[in-house]
Parts: structure tokens; sequence; C-alpha cells
């Protein structure tokens, strides 16, 4: 039976909450949580986006005597809480913000408002409380508390990791006051939470951790192609109205992309910290208020921010972290309506982060590295991904009856499932007589057969089971650990940067092994050829009868100018007419890989066919498909063209506009596959003598497709890929021009 002043207590609570946020009843852990603070306790609160974490410091700090120091790593951040709470209070100075953007004069107002009693809630970042004259101050005032938002911060395990809140406990020593303690933070795995508590000095703390699943979420991953940009498009705008964020991983790729919706109709604006702080407080004021749908932006934006209706959170380029990916799809879907999480994958992307990690200390590449490898398995993964985020975060899900089990593309889409039982015993006999020393890359080249400087120096070739798993390949095997990852028969030791272990349940397994039915991973390979890109880059299928029909035509063409086909028009080409029905020349340039001179040249024949096929089949066609462009990049190719006309060495031309050799050859193959000339025999030569030249041109003029893949199977691995490429495109450019 309840007591009374438990009763009261709950009464008085609920009556605060109503008085102050005009709420009836708290979400989740709230009630239980702010009660534990008012009872002067410490306190680690883990709450998903959305989940409500600062009221559970906001209102126990207004019914308190004495000021609650909130630590927050963001000004903006501050800023917009600060804001929401003066908007409940007739009191300015209920709430205020301590930081190096103050003037002294504000200063002054600040210290007189906390002296006074008036500030209930002063928010810093852990910086301001170094200082000397600051830590003086609190020291002669009434403290309530001391809230750690974004605790996760603290860890270097964590997604954001930052070296001044690891002095945040000393800070509390030199207050010299004992009050309670409360972290709270959206993202969490097992070993951040350790570090976080470990590093506050509050063992004692009592967790408050809600469930990390957001069941109307839907999660989607798709393969990132050279048409990234017509995605992206095409998805907002059949969300038309919708609000959206959209991350990308450069300053530089979010003002392009803005640029391209802008140019597009879709109301959209760039946010990043290279803007000065009225553009940003502008741009998040308007998406705020609704004046724009979408905001693209880097991981500068979102944090604290209070939307409750953003409808779709895309990335462009996948997150350093599942945590980063976590809690950026969190901005999705506050309010419990729709949210769709699109990211887009390449493996590509991924080793670009590497290599922005490679100048960085040896234990922080390992940490990146492993955090990296954890987004891997996310995108690749066919299992259930809301399964594989919750796992994560040490949540066992019922991808049956769970909320919201249905809700991912793996789930509506699931991919053939094959019985591997025998496979998982060898997968846990490896590990287990391995020592458990190895991380996934060593077990598998183990269980591969593959000989490496670490599996040497253990003299792992010498012993039975190695190769006992040779029948199959890497992604196979990188797939089956995933899954018995997620299954508990193994598990990840994160501070040996994840090596295997394998727990009792996989030891029990071994002993009396059942079925296993896995899934095989999604393999993206093709998607990052930049000289394939498939139909279904476009979110729609093409005209099948068409497309054969079109391959028919190019052939006859082909065979009338002496070319190999594709030198006519690529396949994607070719794919990308049957999905859009372009029947006007104009038209035929909005085609992907087709420039103006392409058009002139190859064009007529094609878009008179299209235009008699549209009319017999009475086909109406998606004119809202065209996608403009920004004629961002025409400095670039002009650059590059003049530049080549010069003959300059192409490393100069990549170097004087900060371009690796790759992107510079990217570049220039959507010049010249658009159809303009580029005359670099001049660079040739320096590669190639006569007779590889030969071998090279009696090879492109004879191929049925100019898939660079192909063609490296073909030479054996006798010239390397950016040769090809670049053999490709002189010939390209006699050929075809």
């Amino acid at each position: 039976m309840t007591n009374d002043s438990t009763v009261s207590k709950q009464t008085d609570l609920h009556a605060q909450l109503k008085k102050f946020f005009g709420f009836s009843s708290f979400k989740g852990l709230q009630e239980e949580v702010v009660q534990h603070i008012l009872d002067q306790k410490n306190a680690f609160v883990i709450m998903p986006t959305g989940g409500g974490k600062s009221l559970c410091y906001q209102l126990p700090a207004l019914m308190q005597e004495g000021t609650a120091i909130i630590v927050s790593p963001l000004i903006a951040l501050m800023k917009n809480q600060v804001d929401a709470i003066r908007g409940i209070s007739s009191e300015h100075g209920i709430a205020h913000v301590l930081n190096s953007s103050l003037t002294k004069t504000e200063v002054k107002t600040v210290k007189e408002d906390i002296v006074s009693g008036v500030t209930k809630l002063l928010y810093v970042a852990p910086e301001s409380l170094t200082k000397p004259e600051y830590v003086e101050f609190l020291q002669s005032v009434k403290l309530s508390f001391m809230a750690v938002d974004e605790a996760h911060c603290i860890s270097e395990w964590g997604h954001d990791f930052r070296p001044e809140y690891r002095n945040l406990r000393s800070i509390v020593d030199r207050l010299g006051k004992d009050i309670p303690i409360i972290a709270l933070t959206a993202t969490a795995t097992p070993k951040v939470q350790e570090d976080i508590v470990k590093n506050l000095g509050i063992p004692d703390a009592k967790l408050f951790k809600e469930s990390f699943n957001r069941p109307n979420l839907f999660y989607e991953v798709r393969p990132k192609t050279v048409d990234v940009d017509t995605d992206i498009i095409r998805f907002v705008k059949k969300n038309a109205g919708k609000s959206g964020i959209i991350y990308c991983l450069s300053r530089k790729r979010v003002q392009e992309l803005a640029q391209v919706l802008q140019v597009n109709g879709v109301s959209a604006v760039p946010y990043h910290a290279g803007f000065d702080a009225k553009t940003r407080s502008r741009y998040q004021d308007m998406f705020l208020m609704q004046d724009v749908d979408v905001v693209v932006a880097t991981i500068a934006f979102g944090m604290g921010i209070d939307k409750p209706d953003v409808r779709f959170v895309i990335h462009h380029d996948i997150p350093k972290s599942i945590e980063s990916y976590y809690q950026e799809t969190g901005r999705a879907g506050r309010d419990g309506g729709e949210g769709h999480c699109l990211a887009f994958y390449s493996y590509k992307d991924i080793e670009k982060l590497e290599k922005f990690m490679s100048g960085k200390p040896v234990a922080e590449q390992e940490i990146g590295n492993a955090l990296l490898q954890e987004v891997v398995a996310y995108a690749e993964t066919s299992i259930s991904r809301r399964k594989f985020i919750l796992h994560y975060f040490g949540e066992v899900f019922d991808d049956v009856n769970g909320a919201g089990a249905d809700m991912d593309d793996n789930v509506r889409n699931p991919k053939e499932k094959v019985e591997a039982q025998d496979d998982v015993v060898k997968l846990i006999r490896v590990i287990q007589e391995t020592s458990e020393k190895f991380k996934s890359k060593e077990v598998v080249k183990t269980l591969m057969g593959k000989v490496n400087a670490m599996l040497s120096s253990y003299k792992t070739n010498e012993k039975k089971v190695f190769g006992i798993g040779a029948d199959k390949d890497k992604g196979y095997w990188m797939a089956l650990i995933r899954q018995t990852l997620v299954a508990g028969l193994l598990n990840k030791e994160i501070e040996q940067y994840g090596v295997l272990h394998v727990t009792d349940k996989g030891k029990a397994f071994l002993k009396q092994p059942h079925s296993f039915m896995m899934t095989k991973d999604h393999v993206y390979g093709a998607a990052e050829n930049d000289a394939i890109v498939s139909a279904s880059r476009s979110g729609g299928v093409s005209d099948e009868k068409l497309l054969k029909q079109l391959k028919d035509l190019r052939k006859k063409q082909a065979d009338k100018l002496s070319v190999p086909p594709y030198v006519v028009f690529q396949d994607p080409s070719l794919e990308d007419m049957a999905l859009k029905y372009p029947i006007s020349m104009e038209e035929l340039q909005n085609i992907h890989g087709v420039g103006e001179g392409k058009a002139r040249k190859y064009g007529k024949p094609f878009v008179t066919f299209i235009a008699d096929y549209v009319e017999e089949n009475e086909i109406i066609r998606p004119e809202d498909l065209v996608v403009k462009t920004t004629g961002a990049n025409s400095g670039l190719k002009l650059y590059i063209i003049q530049n080549v006309d010069r003959k300059l060495p192409l490393d100069d031309i990549a170097s004087a506009k900060g371009l690796e050799l790759p992107e510079l050859i990217k570049e220039m193959e959507q010049i010249v596959f658009s159809g303009t000339k580029l005359n670099i025999a001049y660079w040739i030569d320096e590669l190639f003598d006569e007779e590889q030249q030969e071998e090279l041109h009696d090879y492109f003029i004879e191929a049925e497709s100019d898939d660079i893949e192909v063609a490296s199977a073909e030479f054996d691995g006798d010239y390397e890929d950016e040769e090809l490429r670049l053999y490709r495109l002189k010939f390209t450019s006699e050929v075809a021009h």
C-alpha cells in the first residue's frame, strides 16, 4: 500500500510539472529521475534523443534552492535551452549562460542574478569552469547540483570525445561543495557508461536507462553512387513539404548540395561551423520556424535542437560511429510520428575516413577504426538494422514481436537465409584454438588459410584449424561473425579494439550444435565502380523493354560508325533514358553521362526512337525526374580542359585544385563521357610504351563493355585500375569525339 508522504510527493511533482512545463504527466523514467535528484543523490541517465532528458534536470533545478550548474559542450545548445527555460518563466534571469561569448557587463548581470537567487540554471562549458575567477565566485554561492549533459563526451570511446570533460571531477572538488552529480547522455555503449561513472567519481550513481528503441523510425541504407544528389532530390521531392536534415561530412559538400536542392525547387539552407554565429543562428531559426523544409548540415547542427516534426534524416556520407548515427537519426520523429532514416553507403567513404585518421596517435587510430568497422557492419548487414543497433547498445530486441520490428529495409525485403550450423562450429573452434587473441580480420584469414605478419608470429598457419573455412569467401565469414555477435555466441572486447571472445552461450553451442540460419550481407561493390551505376540508383525501375530496344539501336549506330557500343552511350546512360524517356535534345542532356557534345553527336536517333515509343505505348513521362545541376563544377571543368590543352602534368592539375589523382580522373571521366574531348596523349606517352598502348587500344576497340574490373581481370592485374581508367579516357576522347 502506498503511504501518504509518497502520494503527496507525487502530487507535488505533478503540480510542479504542470506549473512549469504545462504537462499533465511524465514520460518514461522522468519522474523517478527527478525525485532521485530532489533526494540529493547521484544519478546516471541514459535516454534516447527525444526521450525528454533535459526535463530531468530542469524541473528539480526550478524546484530547489540555489543554482544548478549544467555542463554542456556547445554554445548553440546552451542558447537553445536557456531560451526554452526563459519562455516558461516571468524572470529573464531564471537561466543564464556563462561562456566566452559574454561581455564583462553581461558576466556581472549573471553573477548578480545568481547571488540574488533568481538564477536556477547556469549553463557552462567545461572550459569556463577552469577560470579561477569563476571557480572563486561559484565557491561563494549556493549550488543545488551539477548536471553533465552529453556525458559521452567524457569517454574516448564515445563518438564526441572532449578532453576538457575529463577534468570535471577535479573542478567539482575545487568548488568544495558536496553536491550531487547527474550525468546524462542519449548514446552510451556499456564501455562508455563505465568510463563516465569512473571519471566523474560517482560509483554509487543510480542508473536510469530507457530503451534505445525508437519504433517509429524506419532505417534504410542505399548504395551511394555517382548520382547520389539525384537520389536525394527525388527522395526529398517525394516528401515535399516535410522537414528534413541531410548530413554531409564536409562543409564544401554541404554548400554544393544545398545549392543543387535550391536550384531544383527545394526550400533548403546550408549549415556548418564555417558560417559566422549570426548566419548559423538565422539558418537554424528558419528551420525551426518552418521557413525552410530542409537543412543540409555538418554534424555541427542538431545537438539539442528540439524540433519534434523532423520527418527524415539523410546521411549523404556514412558517419564515423554507430553512436553518431544513432544520435543524428534520433532527431527524426521526436513527436512519435513518422521518421525515415536513409543512409547512403560506399566503402570508399570508409577508406576516406581511415585516411583522415592516419595522422592521429596510434591509440586514437585504433579506437577510430574499431568504431568505423561497426559502421561498416551496420551498413552491410542483412539482419534487422534495429536489432543490430540495439545490440550495439547492449539491449536485446525481439525482431519478431518487438515494437517497430518491420521498420527497416532488411526486414521489409529479407534476403534468403542459409543453414550455417557447421560454419558456426568452425568459427568458434578457430577463435578458441587461437587462444582468443585475434580480431575479426585475423580470424577470417585463419579460416580461409591466408597468412599475414601477425598470424605468422603466432605460428597460426601450423594449427589444425588453419584453412578449415577456405571454401567460403571473406564476405561470408564477416557476415557470420556479425550475426553470431548479435546472437550472443561471441562478444567483442572493446578495450582490446575488437578482439573476439566466445561467450558461455557460444561454448554451449559448440558442445551441442543446433540450426543457425544466417543471411548473407549486402554487397555494394558494383555501385563503387564509378563507370557503372545501376538503374536502382534512381529509386525507380527502368523500362526493361525500352532498354533492350535502346541497346539494339546503340549497336546499330556503333556498327555504322565503326566504334564499340559503349563509345556511343554507356549502359548507365541507356538505363537513365529508359527511366526518364527524354524526347528532346535538351532533355537528353539531363541524362546521366550525356553532355551537350555527346547529345549533339549521337542523340538524334535516340530521342526520335524514344518519342515514337512513348506515343505508341501511351506512356506518361516522369518529367519531374529531370534534375537540374548548379554548374557548380563548371569552373573546375574549364580549369581541367584548359590545363590539359596546355599539356600540364595531371599531378600538378590535381594538386592545384586540392584533389587526389583518382578524384581528378573522375572529373575527367565526367567531361569525356559527356562528350567533350580531352587530349591526354602526352600523359599516356609518359605512362605506357608503344607496345602497351597498342595492346590497350586493341582491347578497348574490341571490348563489349568498358568496365574497368573486366579489363583488369583480362590483363590479369598487369595494369593498375588508375592506368586503365586513364587509357580509357584517351581512347574514348579519340574514338568517340
